[in-house]
């Protein structure tokens, strides 16, 4: 779904594990790293599809993740000149993301990149949660900066409950 303003409606997955690290995945026949993302269909919720793309891209469900928080708000970045496609309609200028931080709850095993008919990646990696700046596209990197940074409370949250619980133990 394309906004007024030519953005198209997204939502980006920053998926972490217990230690803190986040999920890394390299597209298809690309030498081209990113968090999962996908677009927000007309009858959807951001939150919904956010779940969509998780079963579509990762192949878990709502049940085998815990939602840490989301950004508030929208996130845009514009398309490099060479790829928008100034042929189609509605024109498409970038996109603009809310962006989900979710801890897996689940075996990392669970984790399927074939589950859907056309699959986004072919492998993916846990890596330290700055990682993927030093990776990114130039023109997706002050986006996920901005996510990273917001919800980077969110994450010392999970640490701190996660120490607590091997405490207790």
């Amino acid at each position: 779904m394309i906004d007024t303003d030519g953005y198209r409606m997204n939502v980006g997955i920053i998926l972490t594990n217990p230690v803190g690290q986040v999920l890394w995945a390299k597209r298809i026949k690309q030498d081209a790293w990113q968090f999962p993302q996908g677009g927000v269909k007309a009858d959807e919720t951001p939150k919904r599809a956010m779940f969509r793309e998780l079963h579509e891209e990762l192949g878990l469900t709502s049940k085998q993740v815990k939602v840490l928080g989301a950004t508030q708000g929208w996130l845009r970045y514009r398309l490099p000149h060479h790829l928008i496609r100034y042929y189609q309609r509605p024109l498409c200028i970038g996109q603009k993301q809310v962006w989900y931080m979710l801890r897996i709850l689940s075996n990392e095993n669970d984790i399927q990149l074939n589950n859907s008919e056309h699959p986004e990646f072919d492998q993916w990696q846990w890596v330290d949660y700055w990682h993927p700046l030093n990776e990114v596209v130039y023109f997706k990197k002050k986006v996920y900066e901005h996510a990273l940074k917001e919800l980077q409370p969110r994450l010392k949250t999970q640490k701190r409950r996660l120490t607590y619980k091997l405490q207790g133990t």
